[in-house]
């Protein structure tokens, strides 16, 4: 039996609502829904049957949440986002620890709790940094192991050089090697001993200049 409901959904700006509308398109429902916007709310039509109606209501105010969290810093001045969407919005699927390392070495707040991520980069940001991530994963990713991805794409984007030019200097420092016979770059230290090896010298190099 089809029912019908009706929600509002508050908005505080023309950007919220567009945001809000994105993700709302985006959602494959078997509910029909139809929205009618005004200034400052936007009046939900929702028909479906009982079952079908409780899931669309509970789909759309996460949406809503998700959008007001990742707009609106918290008192702590921290975004939430949720990995999947940066990953969606960029276009490109990078494993958590690039994203995060990366942030972690551009001076953000980090924190990863399940698949939420608070961070002190604004959406936009973020957004912008992961779709470079995922171009500079696209130039290496046939030539490395996981492991030194996690630690060669970070300092690339941190201390904007190539990618390349990364591998071959951590082979320069004993960190990494090529493997002819996996044509790969793998590391020879752990990640973390990589990424310390690594910081100090170019940290060092940058203190040069």
């Amino acid at each position: 039996m089809k029912a019908k409901k009706v929600i509002v959904i508050h908005v505080k700006d023309d950007v919220e609502k567009e945001e809000f509308m994105k993700e709302l398109q985006k959602l494959n429902l078997p509910a029909f829904i139809y929205v009618h916007g005004k200034l400052d709310s936007l009046k939900i039509n929702i028909q479906g049957t009982k079952d079908e109606i409780k899931d669309a209501i509970y789909k759309i105010k996460d949406i809503h949440r998700r959008v007001r969290s990742r707009l609106y810093a918290n008192k702590r001045g921290l975004y939430r986002y949720t990995l999947d969407d940066i990953f969606r919005e960029a276009g490109v699927s990078i494993s958590a620890p690039i994203l995060l390392k990366t942030l972690e070495l551009l001076g953000e707040t980090v924190e990863l709790k399940d698949n939420e991520l608070e961070t002190s980069m604004s959406w936009n940001e973020i957004i912008a940094l992961t779709r470079k991530l995922g171009e500079y994963l696209g130039d290496i990713s046939l030539q490395t192991t996981r492991q030194i991805r996690e630690v060669a794409l970070p300092l690339a984007i941190v201390f904007n050089i190539d990618p390349e030019e990364i591998l071959d200097l951590m082979i320069e420092l004993g960190v990494a090697e090529y493997k002819e016979d996996k044509f790969k770059y793998e590391l020879v230290k752990n990640k973390e001993q990589a990424m310390e090896i690594m910081l100090k010298y170019l940290v060092g190099e940058g203190n040069e200049d």
